[in-house]
């Protein structure tokens, strides 16, 4: 469908990497003259994909059987699915949906300046890479994605600059393994000089933030960036996935359980005031309950003020698929109920120790008569959210000082320091 007035909406399913996808396509698409719009008024639904786990893949199916009855009310004209389900499943996808008009499969890394943000203007996403330069036994990306591909630091600069210019106060540096960067286009890890001179840009950005960081690559120079630098968020987003010797090796990792151990010790001991953000996997195949306890038991001792916890996916075309000893689907549930659990109760003493202290905080919407907010140990969508009371007015993108007056499981409650 063609015209310059063309309305055109999309629905990004997944994570932030394919969210910054879906505004690099409504980007290239505005350039071309259509209109965007909510998807409900559109006449082209674009619907971008993820097919990672088989949770992602069941939300994206109805994903596009919920657009298709919108396209049989007679509005909605054409329905293009893009993404990784295509990737994966283009053959059964055409075969089994005739409501889909076009199934595309790759998005290409895009360079373009001309940004359709679908984040609130306040804070954004930048992919910084494409693909993977590991090979984990768990994970299909390798399999969607293809090679690793960088971005050239100089393009990257500019985009920062625009992101500046625009007022985003949060620049959020994105890909599935950015410590990886610059390897393929110059032969070395490239991400603290990249830090450097997108700091030098963007003078108005007051939190840059690092999402996915391979355990194996945290090299020093990171490190000392993300202590040094006052506007580099003292968040470290290190996956982990496990900590038992045997399943790390059958999961490809590329590390064990001491090397991991000395890797947080390290962190803990040269920056105290660093929030480490994990994630790990319930139920990889033949785990047993010696090696879940020896992951429970590391939980509890390591502190961790961020959590996230994944039940293994079985997915094909990926080296544990093969694996023997599949895990009951109610036992890694039960695994992953008990882990959120540990978590919980840490994540509770954690932030009681920030009752009564003073933190930064980025104001993200208003809601009644209070405002929620986040602090740099919070990364959007997935963390935890501090709602501030204030007697004056404030808007999304203000950064004040809240004085902590409650603490919950995940969430902080504060008022602002007049």
């Amino acid at each position: 469908m063609s015209g310059a007035r063309s309305k055109i909406g999309i629905l990004s399913l997944g994570c932030p990497r394919n969210l910054v996808d879906s505004e690099g396509i409504l980007s290239r698409l505005k350039i071309k003259g259509y209109d965007i719009v909510d998807i409900d008024k559109a006449q082209v639904a674009i619907i971008n994909t993820c097919s990672f786990i088989d949770e992602a893949k069941k939300e994206s199916i109805e994903a596009i059987l919920d657009v298709a009855r919108l396209k049989k009310q007679g509005t909605l004209k054409k329905i293009i699915v893009y993404g990784c389900l295509t990737q994966r499943y283009k053959n059964a996808l055409v075969k089994e949906l005739p409501e889909v008009d076009a199934f595309v499969g790759k998005v290409c890394l895009d360079p373009g300046q001309e940004q359709v943000l679908l984040t609130p203007g306040h804070y954004a996403y930048m992919k910084i890479c494409e693909g993977c330069v590991n090979s984990c036994s768990y994970c299909v990306i390798p399999k969607i994605k293809g090679r690793f591909v960088s971005l050239d630091i100089d393009s990257l600069v500019k985009k920062a600059g625009i992101f500046d210019i625009a007022g985003v106060k949060e620049l959020n540096i994105i890909g599935q393994d950015i410590t990886g960067y610059g390897l393929d286009l110059y032969g070395k890890r490239k991400l603290p000089e990249l830090i450097k001179r997108l700091l030098k840009v963007a003078k108005n950005i007051g939190w840059l933030r690092l999402l996915y960081l391979f355990p194996g690559d945290i090299i020093n120079e990171l490190l000392e960036i993300i202590i040094e630098e006052p506007r580099v968020c003292k968040y470290v987003d290190l996956p982990l996935q496990h900590i038992n010797d045997r399943i790390l090796k059958l999961m490809r990792r590329g590390t064990n359980k001491s090397e991991l151990l000395r890797l947080i010790e390290k962190i803990r001991e040269k920056a105290p005031a660093v929030a480490i953000r994990t994630a790990f996997i319930t139920g990889f195949p033949s785990e047993t309950e010696a090696e879940f306890k020896e992951l429970l038991d590391f939980v509890k001792e390591a502190r961790f003020e961020r959590l996230g916890v994944f039940i293994y996916s079985r997915e094909e075309g990926t080296a544990a698929y093969r694996l023997k000893g599949q895990i009951p689907r109610a036992v890694k549930a039960a695994r992953f109920d008990q882990l959120m659990r540990t978590q919980q109760e840490v994540s509770r003493l954690n932030n009681e120790k920030l009752l009564g202290k003073v933190i930064k905080v980025l104001i993200d919407e208003k809601e009644g008569d209070s405002y929620i907010a986040r602090s740099e140990y919070d990364a959007p969508e997935v963390d935890g959210q501090v709602y501030v009371r204030s007697k004056r007015l404030l808007k999304p993108g203000d950064f004040v000082e809240a004085r902590i007056i409650d603490t919950m499981e995940y969430d902080l409650v504060g008022e602002t320091v007049e």
